[in-house]
């Protein structure tokens, strides 16, 4: 802060008797205030700490851009004090009842007082100064009527920038600045052009829409304002010029200026323009027309975005959910079933030794280990273990089929075992518990049918 005290005039804040609000600029508010040692109205805009607005407006002077008279430094008091422009901004002036009285000549003057102005920072100035929120809101109406540009809050010195963050007001920003490009100076003049339609029209650019909107209009739909059909040639092709998407192809302020004084030599052109301003009833519903057709546009594009977002939110629930299914074993636990009606019968009045033959088709998705604890446990299991067990504990895993038979040797008789063989086919959701080879086994056995006999002869 001590460097800004040498280069700057500081202000005393006890110099300064404030007033109303006069309206809010870039990064603060602006007071009509008065100058008491100077005995001077003035315009402080206050401010959390002094930005490089400062250091712009303190080398530029010109007729069309607004006095810089020093800045206040006493903490937590910051601003910037300038000259104090009486008839208020040109926005207020245009969306009032006094703009009935403007004509071509009126259009025509502050037009050049604004190209002068913007000429200035672009071409003459100590350091070239690239705006970036020219509107009307931003150019004010000194006590003489001379038109001034001023807040210069979002404004860089051009050699200090190519490639600058999103500022400025959408209805006024040019394509390139709405998607933060590398910018130069013919972002201004975009800019300038949408100050001429308000001059011209007397209407609020892309009234009735949201910022957003209007920025993506403007840059994915390439719209621009409506210029009335019944509006003088010279003027719409002068709009058209200034609005062109390749900023490389919009006019300069000089030759803007040129632009405007062939305009001015034009004989016809005051009653074309003056007609076109007192007929303002007749060709106003253009601009409502497309400005209702914009709204419906940017209806539907939200009902699109609405589809898709919902589409979108379907598709992550279902991406969740086969997420949740992958980590999931597929292999779902089932609970083996055995018959209770499985039993045996046997005449041997003593066995010495006894044999199972178990036979196994099994897969598996990564669950060997658990299917390989279940095998154990029923490996370990004698035969009445095995045949008498009513839904066991043994727990088998899907894609699992088990065919088994035992059979049962004796050293001193012949024994006969009558049992039944056991399938089981074990699916996802449930299995087949089949008794003997098909289904119609099991209609045999409910009707009291023998049953299948598996002979077990002494060796």
């Amino acid at each position: 802060m001590s460097s800004l005290g040498t280069s700057f005039v500081q202000i005393k804040f006890d110099d300064l008797q404030f007033f109303e609000n006069c309206g809010g600029g870039s990064f603060g508010s602006v007071y009509r205030a008065k100058w008491i040692s100077q005995d001077k109205e003035v315009a402080v805009k206050k401010l959390l700490k002094i930005e490089k607005e400062a250091e712009i407006l303190s080398v530029l002077s010109h007729r069309n851009i607004i006095q810089f008279y020093g800045v206040i430094l006493e903490p937590p008091n910051y601003g910037i004090v300038t000259e104090y422009a009486s008839l208020g901004s040109l926005y207020d002036y245009i969306n009032s009842n006094r703009s009935e009285e403007m004509d071509m000549d009126h259009i025509m003057t502050w037009a050049t007082d604004v190209a002068k102005g913007m000429h200035y920072l672009h071409m003459e100035a100590p350091v070239k100064v690239i705006h970036r929120d020219l509107k009307s809101r931003n150019v004010v109406i000194a006590a003489d009527g001379v038109l001034k540009i001023c807040d210069f809050g979002a404004s860089r010195f051009h050699n200090h920038t190519t490639h600058m963050s999103l500022v400025g007001t959408f209805p006024w920003m040019a394509p390139e600045v709405i998607q933060s490009l590398p910018v130069s100076e013919t972002c201004d003049t975009y800019s300038y052009g949408v100050v001429l339609w308000e001059m011209l029209t007397r209407e609020v650019p892309f009234k009735g829409l949201e910022g957003l909107q209007v920025a993506w209009l403007v840059v994915e739909k390439n719209e621009r304002l409506t210029i009335p059909s019944s509006c003088p040639r010279s003027f719409a092709e002068l709009l058209h010029q200034c609005w062109e998407a390749d900023p490389k192809k919009r006019p300069s302020f000089k030759q803007i200026i040129s632009i405007l004084e062939s305009m001015s030599n034009d004989t016809n052109l005051p009653d074309q323009c003056n007609s076109f301003l007192h007929n303002k009833a007749e060709w106003r519903c253009e601009i409502e027309a497309t400005l209702e057709r914009l709204k419906k546009l940017e209806r539907d594009l939200s009902f699109k975005e609405q589809e898709l977002k919902e589409r979108e939110r379907r598709l992550k629930m279902w991406e969740q959910k086969l997420t949740e299914q992958s980590n999931t074993p597929l292999l779902l636990p089932l609970a083996a079933r055995m018959s209770e009606e499985s039993y045996f019968e046997s005449k041997t009045e003593e066995s010495n030794s006894a044999e199972m033959s178990c036979q196994i088709t099994a897969t598996s998705n990564g669950e060997g280990h658990g299917m390989n604890q279940s095998l154990q446990a029923m490996m370990l299991m004698g035969f009445g273990d095995i045949f008498s067990m009513n839904k066991a504990g043994a727990v088998l895993h899907s894609g699992m089929q088990i065919n088994m038979q035992a059979k049962q040797n004796s050293s001193k008789t012949t024994s006969k075992r009558r049992g039944k063989k056991v399938n089981m086919a074990l699916g996802f959701s449930d299995f087949d518990l089949s008794e003997g080879d098909d289904d119609d086994d099991d209609d045999e056995d409910e009707d009291g049918d023998e049953d299948n006999d598996v002979d077990n002869n002494s060796e």
